[in-house]
């Protein structure tokens, strides 16, 4: 019996709306971390300065908070919410991007509470869309897919996914399949799925040494990072950052063409992103683990790639931008923003901040948007040179998640509300 039920019976619409299918465009911010998954908008010039009651177009209340962040694609901003506060029930939930109206809502239910950290809510993944469909995986609550007047295609139940504190990773589509990491807890695999069908292509299991929780040494383990697409003479690979160690997997096959291996004294925790760069990968491991560069060539284990490592690192949770040859990073203890050269590791600059960062970095061109634990946006200039600060700019409610940059506006989630900035 499948562990969830799809409700999808519009929840609380506003208003209904026939929606276009015009594909993804340069202007649209169409997973988690962008087109491209780096962070990084393909076009347009976006606002630096805002408040909760300046250059604010609209904003509009969201069920539950959670630490998923939204998408927008075709003039659609998709993002996820519980509408309980158990998370017996998880929407995906559309809204028009000029206006803040509601298109519609999608519900799934589950027949058991699951659990999770009071620091992350039932929401902590976000959307994928590739412009005539949009994917969202709940964790226990299923994979689902929908076109985009929200009209259900497919639904995949993968089992339950258990973790005393919740999910995080997000699916994202690449060509004509979905990637998704299905981490943490004991089922820890990465799949690829037919974005038309919902078919399983292929799976690959992680092994989980320990109780998917604690590993073997009694120390913290799990996966919250959602992969990353690049593109390896003439082949796609999807780069996903598992306990123990970084995968490189052939988006067509599944198979592991290399892996490099991570250790720390701290546990087994990747919480954020691999940052790639050319043939250069930086990691920050998590609960303040080390950061490691390695270079992606080879096959098979890569490890004795590495070129650099620093123990002693902020906790990171949000990923960072790799750009130019150097990396910028924000943390969550220490509360900062910090640059390191990518050949070296060494850190050329740090800027401390009032509050956590939980969210990533979003970029246009080199412009930098952090949202940190208080609301509030911190925006800066991507300068080797020194912190060169824009605009702090105050929403006044507090939010884990990341901005989205699209069509020269910036979209944010916080934890009472979701706001278009114009």
């Amino acid at each position: 019996m499948n562990r969830f039920r799809a409700a999808f019976a519009c929840v609380a619409c506003i208003s209904i709306s026939l929606v276009a299918t015009a594909g993804v465009t340069a202007g649209d911010w169409s997973q988690f971390r962008g087109p491209q998954g780096d962070g990084v908008a393909s076009a347009g010039d976006y606002p630096t300065e805002w408040s909760d009651t300046e250059n604010i177009r609209w904003s509009v209340a969201l069920p539950q908070p959670g630490n998923g962040s939204p998408i927008v694609v075709d003039g659609n901003v998709f993002v996820c919410s519980a509408e309980d506060s158990k998370g017996l029930a998880r929407s995906l939930i559309c809204f028009d991007a000029d206006n803040g109206h509601q298109r519609w809502s999608r519900t799934v239910t589950l027949a058991a509470e699951m659990p999770t950290h009071k620091t992350n809510p039932y929401a902590g993944s976000t959307p994928a869309c590739d412009g005539s469909r949009v994917v969202v995986w709940h964790a226990t609550g299923g994979l689902h897919a929908y076109n985009m007047n929200g009209d259900p295609l497919w639904s995949r139940d993968l089992g339950e996914f258990r973790h005393m504190w919740g999910y995080g990773s997000s699916p994202v589509i690449v060509g004509d399949r979905v990637i998704l990491n299905s981490g943490p807890g004991k089922q820890v695999f990465v799949a690829a799925f037919d974005v038309k069908s919902g078919e399983t292509l292929w799976r690959h299991d992680e092994p989980v040494p320990g109780d998917g929780e604690r590993n073997a040494e009694g120390k913290y383990m799990g996966t919250w990072s959602t992969p990353v697409p690049i593109e390896r003479d003439g082949r796609q690979l999807a780069i996903v950052a598992m306990h123990q160690r970084i995968l490189a997997l052939d988006v067509e096959t599944g198979d592991v063409v290399w892996f490099f291996r991570v250790t720390s004294d701290r546990g087994d925790l990747a919480y954020s992103s691999p940052m790639i760069e050319g043939d250069l990968c930086v990691f920050n491991a998590g609960f303040k683990g080390p950061t490691m560069a390695f270079e992606m060539n080879g096959r098979g284990d890569i490890t004795e790639n590495q070129r650099w490592r620093i123990e002693g690192n902020p906790q990171s949770i949000g990923t960072g931008i790799l750009r130019g040859g150097f990396v910028y990073r924000v943390g969550a203890g220490p509360n900062l923003i910090d640059c390191l050269d990518a050949k070296t590791g060494k850190t050329v600059w740090q800027e401390r901040n009032k509050a956590a960062f939980w969210g990533s970095i979003a970029a246009a061109g080199a412009t930098a948007y952090a949202t940190d634990q208080s609301g509030t946006t911190i925006v800066f200039r991507l300068s080797p040179d020194e912190f060169k600060p824009v605009a702090e700019c105050p929403l006044k409610d507090s939010s884990n998640a990341t901005p989205a940059l699209a069509g020269g506006r910036v979209y944010l989630r916080t934890n009472q509300k979701l706001w278009c900035v114009e």
